[in-house]
């Protein structure tokens, strides 16, 4: 039987509005407690005002949305659901011949559309909003951090280098590696350049570097080829595919990063010698969130369309708050494991989602009995 328009989109729109209702309070809720948090660590930053903790923590919003987003659509469909099935509409609607799938195709293509537009709308301004409030963190409440202290301001980096030969690449070291006048600042820079076979072909040490206009400003120079004397040059440039905001975005939170520009940007990590991991990692967690989406979709139906005419709904709703936070625990070691390296990344972001979604539709078939 072809399901109805008129109910079709009445029980999308139930599910919809439960869940965007329980999308606003449960990011009401994060913010809040962050806030407190915020206050707490400037009781020792003098120059973070309450104002500034106030933009940090707007910043941030947007970022927390995209995380419990998940939970929004778990517990405001079993919001949705459960009403439905008290109101007694859910037994009317399956005594006049529509199975449960018929009915539930409009709620999981409503959470698999959401999830859907978290990735591709809303998580290019949730970069650009966290790395804002990044910067922020960093000035007033971690005003020695940054994220180039975190590797002690030390940088290494591995880039293509086809000057001295084909398919050539060249290894960079430098230490003391600060911003200054938007520019990245560097001491006691090494850069080996070697052939396809790893075979050295020059070796330069200089007292100073500048990273700007995609080239590194090499001064005080010395070059050291094999079988050859050493020649020093008051200067010199080396071209790289690095800028300033790139190497501070390395070192950044991924989350820092949108959907559209994670790609480019993980081949890139890859070329000059950065672990791409974590980047990889929120790029697929993002792949897989509108089939997480719909997943919590079709789990809280699962665990909340019991007639509550048979009793036990109670418990039922319980069960699902419970297999929804399960899922999310499974999710985080997933997800550890996938940053460690000890699974492949796709398996840690796509098993948690995969693994509710074979258990919800097992429970639905078990539940559904027409």
């Amino acid at each position: 039987m072809k399901l109805p328009l008129t109910i079709s989109w009445y029980f999308g729109r139930q599910f919809a509005a439960a869940v965007l209702a329980m999308a606003a309070g449960l990011a009401g809720l994060v913010a809040l407690f962050d806030f407190l948090e915020l206050l707490r660590e400037s009781a020792t930053a003098p120059n973070a005002t309450f104002g500034i903790l106030v933009e940090i923590e707007a910043l941030r919003l947007p970022w927390s949305l995209m995380q419990i987003i998940p939970f929004a659509v778990l517990l405001g469909g079993i919001y949705a659901f459960w009403r439905l099935a008290r109101s007694s509409e859910l037994v009317v609607t399956r005594a006049a011949g529509i199975s449960a799938w018929q009915f539930l195709a409009t709620p999981v293509l409503t959470a698999c559309l959401l999830g859907a537009l978290c990735t591709t709308a809303i998580s290019p301004l949730s970069a650009v909003m966290y790395g804002r409030a990044e910067q922020l963190d960093n000035t007033y409440l971690k005003p020695s951090g940054g994220p180039l202290s975190l590797n002690g301001g030390s940088l290494w980096v591995r880039q293509a280098d086809n000057g001295l030969t084909p398919q050539g690449f060249a290894v960079l070291h430098a230490s003391n590696v600060h911003l200054q006048n938007h520019a990245l600042e560097a001491d006691q820079v090494s850069i080996l350049r070697l052939n396809a076979n790893t075979d050295l072909l020059e070796r330069l040490e200089a007292q100073h570097a500048t990273l700007q206009s995609g080239d590194w400003k090499l001064r005080q120079v010395f070059v050291l080829r094999p079988d050859a004397a050493p020649q020093r040059l008051p200067q010199m440039d080396f071209p790289t595919d690095l800028t300033v905001n790139r190497v501070q975005e390395s070192f950044a939170s991924p989350n820092a990063l949108s959907f559209w520009a994670l790609p480019g940007f993980i081949h890139l990590l890859k070329r000059s010698g950065f672990s791409a991991t974590q980047h990889e990692l929120v790029f697929q967690t993002l792949l897989a969130l509108p089939l997480l989406c719909s997943t919590m979709a079709l789990v809280a139906a699962g665990f909340s369309m019991r007639p509550s005419r048979r009793g036990g709904a109670g418990t039922m709703l319980v069960s699902g708050v419970g297999f929804g936070f399960a899922l999310f625990m499974i999710s985080e070691v997933a997800n550890q494991f996938g940053t460690s390296g000890a699974i492949p990344v796709g398996l840690a972001a796509w098993a948690p989602a995969l693994a509710g979604l074979f258990l919800a539709l097992a429970l639905l078939l078990h539940l559904e009995d027409g």
